[in-house]
């Protein structure tokens, strides 16, 4: 049975898409989510199928477009560089020129906690970002089809 593990449980949660649960995290210096696959006992990729890996790059997508559309930012990074905890999870980050942390890691540097209002606020905010972005066509599995037509 999946259950999220007690670091990641304390985290704001955003929404519960296909796959994967979408937390926030509690840092106000960035907008930063954590997406966390619901499957038990997965520390790492490979121990998801491949329609879930494939699954998990949509949902990694949609939440990187939503974090782009809506916070300016310079670069966005996404990674899964936790060796210590059991539970597979991915960070999506928006960076901007000049933040505390600028060009170097956000890993255990500079942080400032939301107040629970603002934090509230942020989660609702991307919540409804997410449920925007989930009815563009190219996110519906299996409905997705490029048109390459225009590449020479």
């Amino acid at each position: 049975m999946f259950e999220l593990v007690p670091d990641l449980a304390k985290k704001a949660h955003v929404i519960d898409l296909k796959l994967c649960k979408v937390l926030l995290e509690n840092n106000a210096l960035y907008p930063w989510l954590i997406l966390v696959p619901k499957v038990a006992n997965v520390k790492n990729m490979l121990g998801l199928c491949m329609e879930d890996r494939l699954q998990l790059m949509r949902e990694i997508d949609l939440c990187e477009e939503v974090l782009v559309e809506n916070f300016p930012h310079d670069q966005t990074n996404v990674a899964t560089v936790d060796n210590l905890c059991p539970q597979l999870y991915i960070h999506i980050i928006c960076r901007k020129k000049g933040d505390p942390d600028w060009p170097g890691t956000v890993w255990n540097n500079h942080f400032e906690p939301y107040t629970s209002d603002d934090e509230a606020a942020m989660a609702a905010k991307i919540k409804k970002a997410i449920m925007i972005k989930q009815t563009d066509p190219k996110y519906m599995q299996g409905m997705h089809h490029p048109d390459y037509s225009t590449f020479e």
